[in-house]
């Protein structure tokens, strides 16, 4: 248990740059009280995973787009022993990601819009959170801040005048959630299942949809800083080179020879195979000379 609680703790710094990481950290970390040989194994998968994208990191752009957006996920009722759902979101300032999250909600959802409204509530927090330490390094945002969700019941929730009896145990994230959105601060929008970015933080994901979102979200592989560039690329090219001239045919050389006897013609022929031979008889001037 030593072992596995100082990896994972090591990993609780590696996703501060590396947002691929943030689901997987936060799961293994739930059972550090009493972890068993199935846990640190997943830690050990994603030791090699880290092993294998040890150049990765998040990337940020320059740009001139002061536009402040969240988009919010939850995944219900997804641990099988206490039926907790887990919330996730991130948060862009133009296109750059500054801000993600992945943490189990301290409450059992009964249903899916309420964990999705749960996951809401915590993005505003956090973009609100946002909005207070730009405005104190002077940067002062003119447009609403956006709140992305796939969850339609629950953007139809933060616009609607009646409160509902079935929504009482979320009195405080309802009135908190709806005053943004009724004093014009924030906008609810909503968004397709295949654009949701933070559907990295809520679910394990396949290899396809996984690579499809860290790209949008921005990890990538920096290019190489050396003035010579990757030594490796320049070898394979190099390598190449002297493959596909390997692989051109040699241009025939042809080669005259005067005077030769019948034995010595065909020994030549097979010392030198490449070689295009013509025999040819020594002219009468010649002959005398000989």
């Amino acid at each position: 248990p030593k072992e596995y609680r100082s990896l994972a703790g090591a990993l609780q710094y590696l996703i501060l740059t590396r947002l691929d990481l943030t689901y997987a950290v936060n799961y293994t970390c739930q059972f550090m009280h009493a972890p068993t040989m199935k846990h640190f194994q997943l830690l050990k998968r994603i030791l090699r995973y880290v092993r294998g994208t040890l150049t990765y990191g998040i990337q940020f752009s320059k740009s001139k787009d002061l536009t402040l957006r969240a988009f919010s996920d939850a995944d219900w009722a997804c641990c099988p022993t206490t039926r907790r759902s887990t919330s996730g979101y991130c948060t862009f300032l133009g296109p750059n990601c500054i801000s993600w999250s992945s943490k189990k909600q301290p409450t059992v959802a009964r249903s899916s819009c309420e964990a999705e409204y749960h996951a809401l509530a915590r993005a505003v927090v956090e973009i609100k959170w946002i909005t207070f330490i730009l405005q104190d390094i002077g940067v002062y945002l003119s447009k609403a801040l956006i709140l992305l969700c796939d969850n339609i019941s629950a953007l139809y929730t933060t616009i609607k005048p009646a409160f509902h009896s079935r929504m009482k145990h979320l009195e405080l994230d309802y009135h908190f959630v709806r005053e943004q959105v009724a004093l014009g601060n924030m906008e609810t929008q909503f968004v397709t299942s295949e654009g949701q970015l933070a559907d990295l933080f809520t679910e394990p994901l396949p290899q396809h949809r996984l690579h499809f979102l860290i790209r949008h979200l921005g990890v990538r592989q920096p290019p190489s800083l050396r003035l010579r560039g990757n030594d490796n690329a320049r070898k394979l090219d190099s390598t190449l080179s002297i493959s596909q001239a390997l692989q051109q045919p040699t241009p025939a050389l042809n080669l005259s020879i005067t005077e030769a006897p019948a034995h010595a013609q065909e020994k030549l022929q097979q010392l030198m195979p490449a070689l295009n031979l013509s025999f040819v008889e020594a002219p009468a001037h010649g002959q005398e000379k000989l």
